[in-house]
């Protein structure tokens, strides 16, 4: 099947439409939230963020995930994952309400970092809840084009959010509210329409699929570690699930160094630190561009892969992330630095949406809450890892032809490894497991 004829089927499905909808209008609102936390947080005039700086904002916002995401699989193995969709979003218009008072009164420090921490915790409940729920939606081989157009809109919803955010950020002070305090209330506002959108997927629809053998939720979370080792066992026996995850795993810790290093760029090397509003528009237009990358994934993975295998087609994305560190972003000029996030961000989602694929089609449902959540899991600390190495190794403004070197030479080395490692793996192109037997 085309890949248009497959967009056209998930398209005339009620209950994918639903679906997509709380995707779309979930990630919508988290641009306009992450809007007022990067203006707030990073690019207040008070601010100029140096490398170690914005990582212990990473490591305090995202590493608590690592310990959440686990308990996070257990719930989404166990709980209507349509009630978790719901709950999720509900839960954050009042958290996001509170911080809107808390910016009002101009909260810095463990308070602030405590409200953000709790606010974006409750995301994660959300996001791996979405990438469960999608199986039970779509049939098998429309898990490709299904993977290609929901992440991928959530992303460009994401990056809606983003402009809205901003514009919106220009029309609150005259109407004598705080810039900031009015971007997080319109958050707010958004979350409850997103969560009464999921109220019309039936309860049970989404799984999890019934299991006689699983535990209640009480005996799972005390056996958390337990679980863990059974999620995975299973992920060591569905080798390109695994493998899938360890190379989009490497992508992440590059790409969470490319993206510190973007934030100094135009903080701190194209702007002088009184121009923080700027600074903020510039770097928003290579968000911008970066989200047409992820744009173009969704059109050419569906199409690439009916083509070649998906396995082929992280290797060329890999080798394209290499390639673009080093020309043009070397040049270190606004031109050249947005072609390079168009690239990277066309590289970030081609592999996403493989890997996902991946995932969804050799893991079994009663585990896959837990596997999705452990990609979370990897997804948060190897950025976070990321940051941290470049807090030792980039220098204020950002700007190191040494890193771009390393940066590529990585990417190469990912793309070797996961090649040679994924040789013999027999893989349908559409995502669905070879017939045996």
């Amino acid at each position: 099947m085309s890949a248009a004829r497959h967009l056209s089927h998930l398209l005339r499905g009620s209950w994918f439409r639903r679906l997509f909808a709380v995707r779309v209008a979930s990630q919508l609102t988290d641009g306009v939230f992450q809007t007022a936390l990067a203006s707030y947080v990073i690019f207040s005039p008070e601010q100029q963020p140096s490398p170690s700086a914005i990582a212990e904002t990473l490591a305090v916002v995202l590493l608590p995930f690592s310990v959440l995401g686990p308990f996070v699989g257990v719930f989404l193995d166990r709980w209507s994952r349509r009630q978790v969709l719901a709950l999720a979003n509900f839960a954050r218009v009042g958290l996001v309400g509170v911080l809107a008072i808390g910016v009002a009164a101009d909260l810095r420090g463990t308070g602030l970092f405590a409200l953000i921490l709790v606010s974006l915790s409750v995301n994660r409940f959300l996001l791996a809840g979405l990438s469960a729920s999608l199986p039970h939606v779509v049939s098998a081989e429309d898990l490709v084009t299904a993977n290609a157009v929901t992440p991928t809109a959530g992303t460009m919803a994401f990056l809606a959010g983003l402009a809205l955010g901003t514009g919106s950020r220009f029309a609150w002070p005259a109407l004598g509210i705080d810039a900031d305090v009015g971007v997080l209330a319109l958050a707010s506002l958004l979350y409850g329409v997103a969560g009464l959108l999921a109220l019309r997927i039936p309860r049970e629809l989404l799984g999890p699929d019934f299991a006689p053998d699983r535990p209640a939720v009480r005996e799972a979370v005390r056996h958390v570690a337990r679980g863990l080792m059974d999620g995975l066992r299973h992920l060591a026996e569905r080798r390109p699930a695994a493998y899938g995850l360890a190379a989009i795993g490497a992508h992440r810790f590059f790409y969470g160094v490319s993206t510190v290093a973007l934030i100094l760029l135009y903080r701190n090397y194209f702007h002088d630190p009184s121009e923080s509003d700027a600074a903020f528009a510039d770097l928003s237009v290579a968000i911008l561009v970066s989200g047409l990358g992820f744009f173009a994934a969704a059109f050419l993975t569906p199409v690439v892969t009916d083509r070649i295998p998906q396995r082929s087609w992280i290797v060329i994305l890999l080798v394209c992330a290499a390639v673009t560190q080093l020309f043009p972003a070397a040049l270190y000029t606004r031109p050249a630095l947005l072609v390079a996030a168009f690239f990277l961000g066309l590289a970030s989602q081609g592999i996403k949406i493989c890997v996902d694929t991946l995932v969804q089609v050799h893991v079994d449902d009663a585990f896959r809450g837990r596997i999705f959540s452990l990609y979370d899991v990897i997804f948060n600390v190897a950025f976070v890892a990321a940051a941290a190495v470049a807090a030792a190794v980039l220098p204020p403004d950002g700007r190191s032809y040494a890193v771009l070197g390393v940066l590529a030479v990585g990417y190469l080395l990912t793309a070797l490894g996961y090649a040679r490692i994924t040789r013999g793996d027999r893989i349908v192109r559409d995502g669905t497991p070879p017939a045996t037997g």
